[in-house]
This record gives structure tokens, sequence and C-alpha cells, in this order.
């Protein structure tokens, strides 16, 4: 069974740092786009970043220049580093796997808490 098990998620205090990580389970990691999300409390589901299989990047504007994904295809798994973190980034963040390049996520993962607050 195919899973994303992401980790790196806690509480840190604004102006701090967190590296989220995701390893995927399968092969299909390496030929697919990979998206951080994030859904913070009350509110929907959000793109944070996302990167292709050929390392294509781009962020949501809120994020740009503290966040930034990466990918070891060696390792099967995807990064995501934010720095200058605010109480607004607080959320559940989530990755996902668009295998076929259609904009669709086939995998989750199970999302991973990250709390920035004083």
């Amino acid at each position: 069974q195919v899973q994303l098990v992401e980790s790196g998620g806690g509480l840190v205090q604004p102006g701090g740092s967190l590296r989220l990580s995701c390893e995927a389970s399968d092969r299909f990691f390496r030929v697919s786009t990979m998206g951080w999300y994030r859904q913070p409390p009350g509110k929907e589901r959000e793109l944070v970043a996302a990167i292709t299989s050929r390392g294509s990047t781009n962020y949501a504007d809120s994020v740009k220049g503290r966040f930034t994904i990466s990918r070891d295809n060696a390792k099967n798994t995807v990064y995501l580093q934010m720095n200058s973190l605010k109480p607004e980034d607080t959320a559940v963040y989530y990755c996902a796997a668009d295998v076929f390049g259609d904009g669709r996520n086939e995998y989750w993962g199970q999302g991973t808490q990250v709390t920035v607050s004083s």
C-alpha cells in the first residue's frame, strides 16, 4: 500500500524554523509532482508549495521568501524548510503526490501539526 509519512512538525516560537519531511513508500515518488498543503484551524486546506519531478517549484504568496521546498529522489523524500515562522503559519501540514501531472493528488499523508506561538 502506498504511503506518505510526514514528520518534523511541532511547537516553535515566532521567527523560528522547522523542517518538515515526507517520505513516500513507493517509486511513484520519482515521477510525481509533490506538494505541501496546510489547513489552519477553521479554514480550508491550501497549497503551500509544490515541486515537479524535474525540480520546478511554486509557492503561495504568503510563504515566498520564507519557505523552501526540495526533494531527494534517492530517498523518496520531499522537504519543506520553514523559516521566519509566524503565528498565522499554524496549521496541520500535509504532503500530497500528483502522480500523473494532472493537478489531482492521488495520495495524501496523514498530516503533521505545526504550531507557532510564544
